[in-house]
């Protein structure tokens, strides 16, 4: 999940997370297990989160009877059963009263509004016409949609709710399966967001850094320039990014993927066969928002307003973050308002929840224009219009509030405390980075967010990595090389539950996007992120950790990959 929620929510219990991570110990992983393990039993991710929830306001209300009274009795059980349930409602009302929060909300909604306009106007139709027309098979449509994935790299909210609707009917066309178009999209948000220069996640990465490398004495330490080192070791992100784009090119598949595949291609259902209640998957055309048979379709009535979207959004970034900045960051910026640094330092402090909300308001308002001005629709139907496609997001905000409350609870009850717990404080070196790897990428997957994940590790992986580098007798050079390394594992590792996880919001937002049925879009992303992750790990962090090149082990693992798909993966007819 992108955004995790440090809400500052009202005392509901008298334990703090220390004290809830030390009284139910491996307990405080029940909440996400019961989540992710009921979705993928029962198929329904509303159920699944709630269930994952009310277990999680169970546990938080027991700890409070339990060391208010010292004891443990029926009386116990019974208050906190009543109790569990009004704690689930103060969560979801605290996740939704929050500024970041409301303004995702919001942000989809209108982004939501935007799509139903565009495609009422027959814009999403010509727009995938046009890329048709420079699609000749099932390839070049996959190569163009990771492609424009690759363009709207400054935040992958707005990459997820921009390139699904418009690459969408160019997919169907070619009888690419929902599931590997949601993966597409999918892979080409976060990986991409993560390791971009200028972008809405750049900001905390680089605040962690800094705040990181304070705790170890380094007070004046270059925070944009340690990011930059770590980007050739972000090894996830990058071998996605061309395995996406390998499975494309050497038209290979395999696990659910390729089932998925051979459906679409030998069946044409091009939506998974087995439909859960997860998302509206119901219809692949729906007739409310189909042009007009007189209407002749444009494909500027769909560049128009997304072109709106994305300058107003890179503007508004500027400008909302140039307004954040002060003190000397000020000065150099006021000196300098468009230098590189200038514009990292802005798109940092951006406020991208509402600036994406006031470039979706203001492109709808743009939409409805050209629509009543080419005598699409009158005002009256432009307005409906653009509420249905409010009504059509509904479901993922029912998400997205379950999803946050979950990751507030997570966090209440000291989850990541105890995982990051299992931690040896002394290993070798060569091991350290291979270990808090594979520890952000089971917290993340665990609790559905990058930033929380990123939040936890960062301030443990980097005075581990110094003290153990110290120990190994390390020289100055050697150390931060050790170090950037570190870091990396934290930032990648990330990543990975950020894409995969069933409760993140980004895998939730690309199933929506895609309009996949949300558990099948999970179940066949999860293999390819395994494999990926796997070979991060074992070929990837080992490797540099003993010492061999970055500039040798990076382009070996990428003829791995393509090699490891020729051999395990299918060809596809």
């Amino acid at each position: 999940m992108k955004i995790f929620s440090f809400i500052c929510l009202p005392l509901l219990c008298l334990a703090s997370s220390e004290a809830n991570a030390n009284l139910f110990g491996i307990f405080t992983l029940i909440p996400p297990f019961v989540a992710i393990a009921l979705a993928f039993i029962t198929k329904d991710v509303i159920l699944s989160l709630f269930m994952g929830v009310l277990s999680g306001t169970f546990l938080l209300s027991l700890s409070t009877h339990i060391l208010k009274e010292h004891s443990l009795s029926l009386l116990n059980f019974y208050n906190t059963a009543i109790e569990s349930f009004s704690k689930i409602i103060t969560f979801i009302l605290n996740s939704a009263s929050d500024p970041a929060n409301a303004g995702i909300i919001l942000q989809i909604l209108c982004i939501g509004g935007l799509v139903a306009l565009v495609t009422k106007m027959g814009g999403a139709k010509a727009l995938a016409l046009k890329f048709a027309k420079r699609a000749k098979s099932a390839v070049s449509a996959q190569v163009n949609t990771w492609f424009l994935g690759l363009l709207i790299f400054f935040d992958d909210y707005a990459n997820l709710l921009i390139v699904g609707p418009i690459m969408r009917p160019l997919a169907d066309k070619f009888k690419i399966s929902r599931e590997k178009f949601a993966f597409i999209i999918d892979s080409t948000a976060a990986p991409v967001a993560g390791i971009a220069i200028i972008s809405t996640w750049i900001g905390v990465e680089i605040s962690l850094i800094k705040t990181a490398y304070k705790d170890i004495g380094y007070e004046n330490i270059n925070a944009f320039s340690v990011f930059l080192e770590t980007i050739p070791y972000r090894f996830y992100n990058i071998f996605m990014l061309f395995f996406v784009l390998m499975t494309a090119v050497m038209k290979r598949e395999f696990g659910p993927m390729y089932q998925a595949q051979m459906r679409a291609i030998t069946t044409g259902k091009i939506a998974p066969v087995v439909k859960s209640k997860t998302l509206d998957t119901a219809e692949l055309e729906d007739q409310f928002l189909a042009p007009k048979d007189e209407i002749k379709i444009c494909a500027f009535n769909a560049i128009i307003p997304i072109l709106t979207l994305m300058i107003l959004a890179l503007l508004g970034f500027y400008f909302n973050g140039f307004s954040a900045l002060s003190g000397e960051d000020l000065e150099k910026a006021n000196a300098f308002p468009l230098s590189f640094e200038t514009l990292r330092m802005v798109f940092g402090k951006a406020d991208s929840s509402v600036v994406l909300f006031q470039a979706a308001l203001f492109s709808s308002i743009v939409a409805i224009f050209i629509g009543v001005y080419r005598k699409i629709f009158n005002i009256k139907e432009a307005i409906e219009t653009w509420i249905y496609g409010w009504k059509t997001m509904i479901f993922t905000i029912i998400l997205l509030l379950l999803a946050w409350s979950l990751s507030s609870i997570v966090k209440e009850l000291g989850t990541s405390l105890f995982i990051t717990s299992l931690l040896a404080d002394k290993m070798p070196d060569y091991i350290l980075p291979a270990t808090i790897f594979a520890f952000a990428s089971g917290i993340s997957f665990a609790i559905g967010t990058s930033y929380g994940t990123m939040g936890i590790l960062m301030p443990l992986a980097v005075p581990l990595a110094y003290k153990i580098a110290q120990l190994s007798g390390m020289d100055a050079n050697t150390m931060h090389h050790y170090i950037v390394i570190n870091i990396s594992c934290v930032l990648t590792g990330a990543i990975f539950g950020n894409h995969c996880s069933p409760i993140a919001d980004n895998v939730i937002l690309s199933s929506m996007s895609a309009k996949c049925d949300h558990m099948e879009h999970v179940k066949t992303q999860i293999p390819y992120a395994l494999f990926i992750c796997a070979i991060s790990l074992v070929t990837g962090y080992i490797p540099v950790s003993l010492g061999f090149s970055i500039w040798i082990v990076l382009p070996l693992n990428l003829i791995l990959i393509a090699l490891l798909l020729k051999i395990i993966g299918k060809k596809l007819p």
